[in-house]
């Protein structure tokens, strides 16, 4: 059961009424991630800030939602493993194989795995990586933009994790 409350979306007002309206345009639904994160206008308004910028970044879309699946492997999230699956098939129409292979961070492409691999480390390590966990990304041809936004997305993902892992949220996609 959930331990905090997915507004409905006919019923709020205010800053979380036109965020969940940006919502509703850009995806045709409000997911009870937002809904939930509504409570409070500043969280979902920051996550929805920090997404669309990480969407403009130097990684694509593919390697976002890998990065999302590696990390809430790492942190048993229930909910994005649900969402981040559903997206991968459906809007990035990535092989179900390479979604699964990101959870445990492995991929067929050297590079992609070497950014799962340093994203899996970063939630390991809490962040305190080493030379050797920088220069691994780094020798398969990891921009340090490309690192930047891995750390970037693996923050965004600790963030929805966490909240819906407190939250319990009630997952509305596919389970897996």
């Amino acid at each position: 059961m959930a331990r905090l409350t997915a507004l409905n979306p006919e019923e709020v007002t205010g800053k979380t009424k036109d965020l969940f309206n940006a919502v509703q345009a850009k995806l045709g639904v409000v997911p009870n991630m937002m809904r939930t994160m509504g409570n409070s206008p500043a969280v979902l308004e920051g996550y929805l800030n920090l997404s669309g910028a990480l969407s403009h970044g130097k990684l694509s879309a593919k390697t976002g939602e890998l990065i999302a699946l590696a990390v809430s492997e790492s942190n048993s999230c229930d909910y994005c493993l649900a969402a981040h699956t559903f997206i991968g098939e459906k809007l990035i129409k990535a092989d179900p194989a390479v979604l699964h292979a990101a959870r445990t961070g492995n991929s067929t492409d050297a590079k992609t795995e070497a950014i799962l691999q340093l994203a899996k480390t970063l939630i390991r390590k809490g962040g305190l990586v080493n030379d050797e966990d920088v220069n691994n990304a780094k020798n398969t041809g990891v921009s340090d933009a490309e690192i930047a936004e891995t750390i970037g997305h693996v923050a965004l993902n600790v963030l929805t994790n966490y909240f819906n892992n407190v939250a319990n949220t009630e997952i509305d996609f596919p389970t897996v």
